[in-house]
């Protein structure tokens, strides 16, 4: 138990290169489930280009939506864009940044699926197999008797070598170097575009931008940590209200079972019960309570804070929680204390 608890401790004190591992793993494996993929286009005019944009887009959009799930920031991301402003204004500067930064590494496995589609080229074959210039590359003689669905019907089975047979319109082998040419270099562009695009977010950006790439960086940073921090001091708030709550049950039985024991041996003398000592550890559970010892008081706390999180100002204090918020109105200012000596002459 203490070697899982030290691996966590230790992914969340590296969450950063955490998720760009994870990242780097999607990438992988969604190159792995490409190659793995059986391809088969359906060789019918109406249907090719369909069942390729599918291919081509439906598993990026899987992949992106599986890294923004296994981001852990999302639930932050959503919680500080959906929590009342009440006494600390949201900053859409820092939502934008904590989306990029979420974005970035969730689309490095979808960039890697089409990079790899393109390049190799079975999908683009199957969607653009009925535009190959057969006046150009086949025989351009025979092309303009054939009816236009003819002529598609039989550029549709390109991709499909057991059933095409327009051979003495259009020699298969040519098509397929073509469009496959066509695929490759579109894929090598997409992979150079990305890879610019990235170069410029990551390098280039903060350096035009970088007072407000630094306050956006540092707030996304306080809202990851005072969530931690949060979450951590009410798990210890709730082991130890759990801690006194069984105590008392426990003393409270005890109590009742030697009540009924002296009255079941001695009824006619009057047994005089001595109040029960509370365990050693029990005063050190009460004060990491932090004088919130029943159900209303916390439930009022959790509300205040959703509603309305302290300001981001230190060395002021706070006004008191009344209902479900802050109290309105600045806070009070320390009473100021007169000590008056009398000496006797």
């Amino acid at each position: 138990m203490d070697k899982f608890r030290m691996i966590f401790q230790f992914l969340q004190s590296n969450q950063e290169s955490f998720m760009n591992g994870i990242c780097g793993i999607m990438a992988l494996a969604s190159a792995q489930m490409y190659s793995a993929f059986d391809f088969n286009c359906p060789c019918l005019p109406g249907y090719n280009a369909a069942y390729s944009a599918g291919i081509l887009l439906a598993p990026p959009l899987v992949l992106f939506l599986l890294g923004l799930v296994m981001n852990n920031n999302v639930s932050m991301l959503a919680e500080e864009w959906k929590r009342p402003p009440g006494r600390r204004a949201k900053d859409p500067a820092v939502l934008r940044y904590m989306f990029c930064s979420m974005a970035q590494r969730a689309l490095i496995a979808p960039v890697v699926w089409v990079a790899v589609t393109l390049l190799d080229g079975k999908c683009f074959l199957c969607a653009f197999c009925t535009a190959v210039p057969v006046t150009a590359l086949g025989n351009g003689s025979l092309a303009p008797g054939l009816p236009a669905p003819e002529l598609a019907r039989l550029l549709a089975r390109v991709p499909c070598p057991e059933i095409y047979d327009g051979d003495w319109l259009l020699a298969r082998e040519v098509a397929v170097r073509y469009l496959r040419c066509i695929s490759q270099a579109l894929g090598w562009s997409f992979v150079l575009l990305t890879t610019l695009l990235a170069f410029v977010v990551r390098s280039v950006r903060p350096c035009f931008t970088q007072v407000a790439f630094l306050k956006s960086k540092y707030w996304s940073h306080y809202i990851d940590i005072e969530r931690k921090l949060f979450d951590e001091t009410c798990a210890e708030h709730a082991k130890a209200f759990a801690k006194v709550c069984i105590q008392q049950f426990f003393e409270a039985m005890n109590h009742d079972l030697e009540l009924g024991h002296t009255h079941g041996t001695l009824a006619t003398a009057p047994a005089s019960a001595a109040a029960p000592t509370p365990p050693d550890g029990a005063e050190e559970e009460r004060e990491k309570l932090r004088g919130i010892t029943d159900q209303g008081t916390m439930n009022r706390l959790l509300t205040s804070w959703h509603k309305c999180k302290p300001p981001l100002q230190l060395g002021r204090e706070e006004p008191p929680l009344m209902g479900n918020g802050w109290a309105g109105g600045r806070p009070r200012p320390p009473r100021k204390e007169v000590a008056t000596y009398f000496s006797k002459v």
